[in-house]
């Protein structure tokens, strides 16, 4: 059958390949077209259907995937059956059916047998050939692109109007640019205006971490993750890696008081030990003194660990040195405050508290409250230990470079042990702060345990606070801050004794007898 009509196919082929070869009909343009025969069977029917929606090598329709290409109208000669068929697949894309090809042409899928064919199949009226141009708004418009003549040789029944394929040429340009307002610039998105024409449009600026680069853009895009949207909005540049650096203002000014502070503690701690047979630093238990000289040395040395690129062992040593550190010189605070309440009552008659004093007690009470801590920090590291990472979420233009605490809880948990123990000692030297004056020590450790708990009480909303390199600074800054009201509160009273009041060291003397 289909080498019988092969006929009806050669104008079709015809027209095709005179528009392809046309300088003016469609310039920039070229149709195809596919012919398929069904064997009047609906299963062979729809395999051609699906190859025709298909833009890929597998029939998948919706997929568009390789070749590209658009299917605009498709001319049958089926049975009804076959024919509804096409038609229901056809109508879901918008797809022009004409059945069949010269003889019983389709419009809008709706058979004209009967209506414009005689008895033997001939045209009774002109019908024009139809054009829906539809635009990116989805408005359509209907454009004649040519007609079916009746009256008119075998070869010549169909006519093509070469200015009604400029026209639809011109009606599928992209839309004017918005007579509402200007083109909107790089880093800027076009809105539509609600309640206006589709050519009217707002400008407003991308979103926080979006850009866009062209004119008229209808959405914003995101940089990738290691940059970020300069101030226009029209380009991504890199991300800067933050952290407390050496080189910068903060971190000079930090290493600066850290390694002042150093020197000083060192001179006292050299003060005491030439002058370890005066009465003042007798009287204050040497050993003790030691011990929190050294603490306070290694404390300020902890800063070190904090400024600088972190690393992984900066950022496994830092908090446990931290805390181990401070927790044997607060432990070494709170002996010498028990000792002096002890010293106080061994002077009163028939006391046996005498026997309790001795180095065995003291280094008892530093040593099992230091314990503690180093538990508490070895549990820590090892099952989450602290490690370097970098922060993309926090600031918008910068990556901090930090050290993850791994586990926040044991981070708070050592903090408490030390507050817990700060505590404790400032209770016991606020009792004891009214004893005689020969051991007038209370007073001071009651006034640099005030201090050293004002520090940390005040360092945790200003840390959760902070972020990127200042929540380091905070944290250094307390450290540096409490040890030198340790160092200044204990010990500077002491060397002002040793220099400039001798006269009070002489009677340190006699009431140390």
């Amino acid at each position: 059958k289909a080498t019988k009509h092969y006929w009806k196919f050669v104008p079709f082929i015809f027209a095709t390949e005179d528009i392809n070869h046309s300088d003016h009909l469609l310039p920039n343009v070229t149709l195809g077209y596919n012919i398929y025969e069904n064997f009047f069977r609906i299963e062979i029917t729809s395999d051609a259907l699906l190859d025709l929606l298909s833009h890929g090598e597998a029939n998948v329709p919706n997929y568009r995937c390789g070749r590209q290409r658009n299917t605009v109208a498709v001319l049958e000669e089926a049975e009804t059956g076959i024919s509804v068929q096409i038609s229901t697949m056809l109508s879901t894309y918008k797809i022009p059916q004409l059945h069949p090809f010269l003889q019983s042409p389709q419009f809008h899928n709706n058979s004209i047998d009967g209506v414009y064919l005689d008895e033997k199949g001939d045209l009774t009226a002109d019908l024009d050939i139809v054009n829906w141009v539809i635009f990116p708004n989805r408005s359509i418009k209907r454009v004649k692109s040519g007609s079916l003549k009746k009256q008119a040789s075998q070869d010549l029944k169909i006519f093509i109007d070469q200015k009604s394929f400029t026209q639809v040429e011109k009606l599928n340009k992209p839309l004017p640019p918005s007579r509402c307002v200007e083109n909107c610039h790089p880093g800027f998105m076009k809105v539509a205006q609600e309640g206006k024409p589709i050519c009217c449009y707002d400008c407003l600026p991308c979103a926080e971490g979006t850009i866009s680069t062209t004119e008229d853009a209808v959405k914003c895009t995101k940089c990738p993750a290691d940059q970020h949207p300069n101030i226009n909005r029209d380009n991504c540049i890199p991300r800067i890696e933050t952290f407390l650096s050496y080189q910068e203002h903060l971190g000079i000014v930090l290493a600066s008081f850290a390694l002042f502070c150093f020197l000083v503690t060192g001179l006292i701690f050299g003060i005491f030990i030439k002058f370890r047979e005066t009465p003042i630093v007798k009287a204050n238990n040497q050993d003790l003194s030691y011990i929190l000289l050294i603490s306070l040395l290694l404390s300020f040395l902890t800063s070190f660990l904090f400024i600088g690129r972190p690393r992984r062992a900066t950022c496994l040593l830092r908090q446990a040195a931290f805390s181990n550190i401070f927790s044997v010189a607060i432990s070494t605070i709170l002996a010498k405050t028990i000792m002096v309440v002890l010293a106080f009552l061994a002077t009163k008659p028939g006391n046996k508290v005498q026997r309790w004093l001795g180095k065995s007690l003291t280094n008892s009470m530093i040593l099992s409250f230091s314990v503690v801590q180093l538990v508490l920090c070895s549990i820590w590291l090892g099952t989450s230990p602290p490690f370097p990472e970098l922060d993309m979420d926090s600031l918008s233009a910068d990556m901090i470079v930090q050290c993850n605490e791994g586990s926040i809880a044991m981070f708070y948990l050592t903090l408490a042990y030390m507050g817990f123990l700060s505590v404790i000692c400032f209770t016991v030297a606020f009792l004891a702060r009214n004893l005689p004056g020969a051991f007038n020590e209370a007073k001071l450790i009651t006034f640099s345990m005030l201090v050293f708990c004002s520090v940390w009480i005040s360092f945790v909303p200003t840390y959760l606070s902070t972020k990127g390199k200042y929540m380091v600074a905070v944290q250094v800054f307390s450290i540096l801050s409490s040890s030198a009201g340790l160092v200044g509160c204990i010990f500077i009273p002491k060397c002002y004794i040793i220099f400039l009041r001798p006269d009070l060291n002489i009677k340190e003397r006699l009431l140390s007898k």
